[in-house]
């Protein structure tokens, strides 16, 4: 059986969104019994040369739903700026993302296969085929991006593990 680009990239955007947005309420509800302030979380990095909670989730949105509608666009630039939202504005970014990628049809992904896009960044430009930087790219970066977010949450305490990040499972039926 052969393994579709829909199947490779969506459907696994969306099994760890759901892992995200499940952390991010677990942890939402830790830190209201326990501390810190939620609000602090937003800024919190895991070191100081590490951008933010909040750029975390950012990245997470830009590197599911961004990253296919660059595909669709032919170019994938590094994500806007970076808006001004509470933990609860943080936790709509990524119900937003998996809201629009789960409007996507799976015709209108496979579609996408062997299509260019290129990465731009001022002068910088690497092309590649739809796959290659779904997979090559934007995979890595938007799992980089989901362990970091989820990393803060738990050097703040947050009581989670393996199974909240994962999100659910594809079983067999």
């Amino acid at each position: 059986m052969a393994v579709s680009l829909y199947d490779c990239t969506v459907a696994n955007f969306l099994q760890m969104l759901t892992g995200v947005e499940g952390f991010l309420a677990k942890g939402l509800e830790h830190f209201k019994a326990n501390g810190p302030d939620p609000a602090d979380i937003v800024q919190t990095r895991l070191w100081p040369d590490m951008l933010p909670f909040s750029f975390q989730i950012w990245s997470v949105k830009h590197h599911s739903l961004g990253a296919i509608e660059g595909v669709k666009a032919g170019v994938f630039s590094p994500p806007p700026e970076l808006p001004d939202l509470d933990y609860a504005g943080w936790q709509k970014v990524v119900a937003d993302a998996k809201q629009g990628l789960s409007a996507l049809s799976r015709d209108e992904v496979e579609a996408l296969a062997g299509k260019d896009v290129s990465f731009k960044f001022r002068d910088f430009n690497l092309p590649f085929t739809a796959e290659n930087f779904l997979l090559s790219f934007s995979f890595p970066n938007f799992y980089f991006h989901a362990t970091t977010a989820y990393d803060i949450l738990r050097s703040k305490g947050a009581p989670l593990g393996k199974r909240d990040f994962t999100g659910p499972l594809r079983m067999k039926r």
